[in-house]
Parts: C-alpha cells; structure tokens; sequence
C-alpha cells in the first residue's frame, strides 16, 4: 500500500492524501490550497494525479481547507462516491456553493480594477454550477457504521470534536498476503469542553497514525480563558465606542463566538451592542448546527431538552446577515458593534470590505482568533504588519489587533501527546500533517522523547511505502 501526501504537508492548508491500495485508489479528502494568490490559482487547478482514476473519496469534516476543492476534482472527471457523515454532508454542500460564488464575485471585483490598468482578466477558480456538481457525489454515512470504501478497505467515521459533523477516519485494511492493519487519520482533532460539540475520540488499535500537529509546539489552556479574554478584548472595544471585526470561518468558529459573546451580554460581562453574522454560509451553518442533534454534547441536548436551544445558537440576539446590500450598510453604521464575517483567513468575502473600512480607526478591533496560514492577510495582520493591501490597495493599520489561539477549534500539543500516546501498545508510525514547522517539530521531538522511534513529517507529494 501506498499513502502520497499531496497537500497539508508541512503546511496548514489544502489536505489531501492518496491511498493506493490492492489495485484502487481512495482520496482522503480535497482541500483547497490558501496562500499567495498566484500559488492559489496553480495549485488548485492542478492535480497531481488523473481525478479519472481515483474509485472513492473520504471527508473528514466540511472546513474548505479540506472539503474546498471537490468542485475541481468532479470538473476534472472524478465520478466516484464521496463519502462523510450526514452533518459533513449537510454542511458541505452550502459551503460549496457558498466558495463558489466567492470566487465568482471575486473574480469579478478583481476584474473590474484589472481593465482599468489594462490587464487581462482572471477566471474564477470554480463556479457555483461547479460546485453544485459535487451534490451527486456525496454518500452520507453516520457516526460509528462500518462500511466497504473499496474492496479490502472498511472504514469508519468516529468523532473528532472539530465542528459539526467532523470526523476521525479508521480504515482497516486487508492486502493480500499481509496481516490486516488500521490505518487512523485523525481529520482536524477537536478539543474538550466546547460548546455545542462532543469531545474527540481518541485512537482505538491503530497500526499507524495520520495525524495533524498545528499546535504542535503548544498546549492550550481551558476554554474558559479564551473566554475571558475574548470579554476582556471586546469589553475594551465597545466601551471607547470601536466595532470589533472578526474574520471567522463561518463553520464552527461562528457558531462558538456567538454562543460566548450572547452569553456575555446576557450575564453582564460585557456592555450590550449588536452582533452582526456577515456571511450567508454563516446564517445557514447555523440553521444546519439545529437540524443535527446527533452531533451535540451532553449540555447542548440538556439545552436542547429544555426549548433552550435559542440559547445555544443565540438566535434573537444576533443580527444574521444575508443581501449585500444590508453588508455594506453596515460600514456606514456608527457606534460599538460586533461583525464576524468569513473568511478566517480574510482572504476572500465580505470581511475584506469590513477590514478596508474598519482598519484605519484606532477605536476598533481586528481579533484574529485561530490560526492563519502563511501569505494571507489574515497572516499580516497577526504579524501586526504596519501597512496591509486590501483588493490590491493599501492601507495603514491603526485599528488595534489583537489574537486569541485558546479559541480554536484544534487540538493543542497535550491533547496531539494524548492522542498518539492512545494507540503507542498498536502504532508502528506516526505521520504528522497538517501543521507548519514551528508546529511539528516541537511534537516529534516530544513523541520521540515518549518512546515513538518512527515519527515522520512528510513534504509534499513524498510517498510512504506500508506496511
């Protein structure tokens, strides 16, 4: 068998694997590829393999990093299942559509400054009929069902605590002639006691471990004090009259601020002040965050029990933003307010409108609340760069910055430890994705130190042999 990593190797973005395996091909996941914006566009385009050939693909969870780039590989001939869980399925499909309209609207942005400077113009990477496409593929399978992805490979979706829907994948594998072995990847893993979400569930008899590691080089603290902080950065905000912009994905990081900051208001914590969800993608994550139960932890069904489940979403509350023309409104709106607006890397959508016409004030906030990828501006900002270039124009910085890692969604490196150390009895090696340097080298030096002889950290496209 032969595991090829094609994408979130040795960076965050754009997860993709290929596994070959008794004659077949299976694809463990899609993402799209973010970063400068001429890698971007050739990266993404280009496979490094014939989407004709490939026989199944397996999503971990619904986050464009991972799912983003189906729309091309089914452009490009892909007519096998896709397979996820029900939520996963749910959840993919708006987003989707949702990245591909962006990439319409923003092609035609970018298009219109380009003829002015006489430059010819782009194409969108996809299209919203492109994307819609991929429905056809997509084979919903629940929580903990075995079933057959090819022949000698069983998989198995198993929760990662992630968002809505996201999964570990545990494949067992028979090739002939060789003792059966498991494969576990691990998806983007969760963390434990945040709202809404189950916690992950950690490997069972892994034979090797496909793991992510982008806090790798650190431990998160509790929840709990990324909520202070988020009190404390907004509180400080509102009080001296500033908006408080927040790029967030619109698929599970939404969902956690306004439960925390509905909260906040309601308890006193913070003064009270509108909080605006820019994203259509965000007004129907949310509505989907309602239709799966099934996914909720043990509080959120107590909620949930008792009618309250308004008060889990914060709906009543919260001003959910659909039409453009209510989006740009809203940066003529004076007074403290909040808006959360994809993307989380605020390279594409509505939030770049939102950072063009809040950036200049020193009353305002842009809290950068999750990991950003090398190159975008989400990236720049965190760096506290002094002049920043918004749809190709610049702009100083004045308003404040400020950054809170304790609100992501992804495990930090005591729960990746726990994680491996989980299957150490089963696992003969561990393979670290999805992080950038800084974040895995610091775990392989602290797995081997427990006893893991066989850590490796793949560059992209190297192939591994196993077993």
């Amino acid at each position: 068998m032969r595991l090829t990593f094609h994408g979130a190797a040795r960076t965050v973005t754009g997860s993709q694997h290929l596994l070959e395996v008794n004659g077949h091909r299976v694809l463990l996941e899609c993402g799209l590829y973010q970063g400068h914006r001429r890698d971007f566009y050739r990266i993404n385009r280009t496979f490094p393999y014939d989407p004709r050939r490939l026989d199944a693909v397996l999503l971990s969870h619904a986050h464009i990093d991972h799912s983003g780039n189906l729309p091309n590989l089914v452009k490009q001939g892909y007519r096998g299942p896709i397979y996820a869980t029900p939520a996963t399925v749910h959840l993919a499909n708006i987003m989707l559509l949702d990245s591909g309209h962006i990439h319409e609207a923003d092609a035609r942005y970018l298009n219109k400054k380009r003829r002015r400077r006489g430059e010819p113009p782009i194409e969108p990477l996809y299209t919203v009929e492109d994307a819609a496409a991929v429905a056809d593929h997509f084979v919903p399978i629940p929580y903990d069902r075995a079933f057959e992805v090819v022949p000698g490979v069983t998989a198995r979706f198993v929760e990662a605590g992630h968002i809505l829907g996201s999964a570990a994948v545990v494949l067992d594998i028979q090739e002939q002639g060789r003792p059966p072995f498991r494969l576990w990847f691990s998806g983007d893993i969760g963390r434990r006691h945040l709202p809404i979400l189950r916690d992950p569930v950690l490997p069972q008899h892994p034979t090797f471990l496909l793991m992510e590691s982008t806090y790798g080089d650190k431990p998160h603290r509790d929840p709990r004090y990324a909520r202070d902080e988020l009190r404390d950065v907004v509180g400080a905000t509102l009080r001296r009259g500033g908006r408080v912009v927040v790029p967030a994905f619109a698929v599970g990081r939404t969902q956690t601020l306004v439960y925390w900051l509905h909260r906040m208001m309601q308890e006193g914590d913070i003064p009270t002040a509108p909080i605006f969800v820019d994203s259509p993608l965000a007004v129907n994550a949310s509505e989907i965050y309602r239709a799966h139960p099934e996914c909720y932890d043990r509080e959120a069904r107590r909620l949930l029990r008792a009618g309250g489940l308004e008060e889990v979403l914060g709906f009543g509350r919260v001003h959910y933003i659909r039409n453009v023309e209510a989006s740009k409104a809203l940066n003529d709106r004076e007074g403290p307010l909040i808006i959360i607006s994809a993307s989380g890397m605020a390279e594409t959508g509505r939030i770049l409108h939102h950072l063009k016409h809040s950036i200049g004030d020193p009353r305002n906030t842009v809290l950068i609340v999750g990991w950003a990828a090398p190159h975008t501006l989400a990236r720049r900002l965190a760096e506290r760069q002094p002049r920043v270039r918004i749809f190709g124009e610049e702009y100083e910085v004045r308003a404040q910055i400020a950054t809170i890692g304790d609100l992501s969604a992804h495990a930090g490196q005591d729960l990746l430890l726990e994680y491996a150390l989980a299957g150490r009895d089963t696992l003969r090696a561990i393979f670290l994705v999805h992080g950038e340097p800084k974040g895995a080298e610091p775990l392989i030096a602290l797995l081997r130190e427990r006893g893991f002889t066989a850590v490796h950290y793949p560059a992209r496209h190297e192939a591994v042999e196993l077993p």
